[in-house]
This record gives C-alpha cells, sequence and structure tokens, in this order.
C-alpha cells in the first residue's frame, strides 16, 4: 500500500503547477493534501477510482485538508475528538481495518511566536486524539506538523533556536509523541541522514542549495513499523514549497 502526503500550498495553484501529472504518475493508494486554500465548489478535481474527503477552513483561502483514497473507509471524522473545536480544516481522521489515518495540518506558532499558546494547546488535543485511537488499533500520522524535531532536520539549527518550527516547547511536543509509542518513519530507515528537507523558502535559489526544513512526517505506531517498507521524501517534485513524501506498507505484516 502506497501512502502520499504533500502540503500543497494552495490546491488550485499546484494543479496548475503539475499536480495532477505527479497524482496519476504515483498512483496510491491514499493520497493526503494540506494547506488546500479553497472551499466547496472552488475546484472540480476528476480523481477516477478515488473518494474524496475535505475539511474546508472557515475562513476563505486559509489552511484545510483533503484526503483521496482508493479503499473505502469505515468511519470519517473531522477535527478532534468527539466534536470539532477547530474550524480552520486542519484534521482529517479515516479508520481503514487495520488502522486509522490521521492528515493534519498543523498551526504556526508565526514569525513572533503570537500563536505558540494556541499551538501547544492544538497539540495536547492531537496527542490525546492520537492516543485515544491506538487504544483502538495502530496509527499512521501524516502530514505538515510545523516542526523540525531535531538539528538534523533543519539547515541551520543554530541560527533558527527558538525560532516558529523550532522552539523547544514545539519540539518536546514531538518528542513526547515518539516517547509515547510512535516511529519517526523517515528516521527508521536514515537515521543520520542530512539533507532530507521537506520545505524550502521562496527566495531565490534557496530550494536550489537545499537550505530547507523537514516539517513534513509519516509517524507511524510502534506495533507496525515492521510493516512499513519504505519512507522517503520526493525533493525533486516541484509545485510547492513544500515537497511530498511517501510511506510504503505491506499490509501482510500488520
Amino acid at each position: 500500500m502506497k501512502l502520499i502526503s504533500w502540503n500543497v500550498n494552495g490546491l488550485r495553484a499546484c494543479v496548475k503547477k503539475g499536480f495532477l501529472d505527479y497524482f496519476n504518475e504515483t498512483n496510491a493508494d491514499i493520497f493526503c493534501v494540506q494547506e488546500i486554500k479553497l472551499q466547496q465548489g472552488q475546484i472540480d478535481l476528476n480523481l477516477e477510482g478515488y473518494e474524496q474527503y475535505w475539511n474546508y477552513a472557515s475562513k476563505k483561502g486559509y489552511s484545510g485538508t483533503a484526503v483521496f483514497t482508493k479503499h473505502t473507509p469505515i468511519t470519517v471524522r473531522y477535527g478532534l475528538g468527539e466534536y470539532d473545536e477547530h474550524p480552520e480544516g486542519r484534521i482529517i481522521t479515516l479508520e481503514f481495518d487495520d488502522f486509522f489515518l490521521v492528515n493534519v495540518y498543523s498551526p504556526n506558532a508565526q514569525r513572533d511566536l503570537a500563536r505558540l499558546s494556541h499551538r501547544l494547546e492544538w497539540e495536547d488535543d492531537l496527542y490525546c486524539h492520537i492516543l485515544m485511537l491506538e487504544q483502538q488499533k495502530p496509527v499512521i500520522l501524516c502530514g505538515d506538523l510545523n516542526v523540525a524535531h531535531k538539528p538534523i532536520d533543519i539547515r541551520n539549527a543554530k541560527a533558527n533556536k527558538g525560532n516558529s518550527g523550532f522552539t523547544i516547547e514545539e519540539r518536546e511536543k514531538l518528542s513526547r509523541l515518539i516517547e509515547a509509542g510512535f516511529v519517526d518513519s523517515l528516521r527508521y530507515f536514515q537515521p543520520d541522514t542530512e539533507g532530507l528537507y521537506t520545505w524550502w523558502s521562496y527566495m531565490r535559489t534557496v530550494r536550489e542549495r537545499n537550505i530547507g526544513w523537514r516539517i513534513d512526517y509519516f509517524i507511524v505506531s510502534e506495533k507496525i513499523i515492521e510493516s512499513v517498507e519504505k519512507s522517503i521524501t520526493e525533493p525533486s517534485i516541484m509545485g510547492s514549497d513544500h515537497c511530498p513524501i511517501l510511506l510504503e506498507l505491506n499490509e501482510t505484516k500488520i
């Protein structure tokens, strides 16, 4: 089973830059996108063979997530827990036979850290949500988590220490999840490889010089890590300031 996650930074714009070519070429079983930046009725995607699930933000042109899947989910939830207290369309949870898939676009703490407290509250809610799901069956968390976990995940760690996306508080929230029995799938295969970034500033030549951050993840329950056969970044794929990430599962081992 092949899963893709991609922060498209505006799905309509990304479609104009080749999104569908990549989508059709990868032929993923489940394709998750974040930061769609649109409302219902603003795009008509003909994705033959896929069911589409959308979580739009209340604010126009902002945030939002979607999942395109060949496999019909057992249940679909929008928001966190039993009710949606997050009108920014940041999370979709799909239940399948063998696992829950949680597609997430985490809030940015902002350059001046004005939303850091909101971000940390979000992290606590997400943590509780994932642990609740984990009690029922394994979880695959994917998406733009808006944090570089360790210095290896960011090109200029010293210069960015304490900045949005690399604060101690945000990093500790991700560490807490890992310590609770989850695995950063890419680091499972490549624990010491530098330069595996998923986001680059639009400033000139930054992406060409690979001055980036790794803020997009597939994080899986420890109990199914043995079923993960591949977890990679795809930095050659353009169309957004993020690149797609890919996870392959051997379902017979789950």
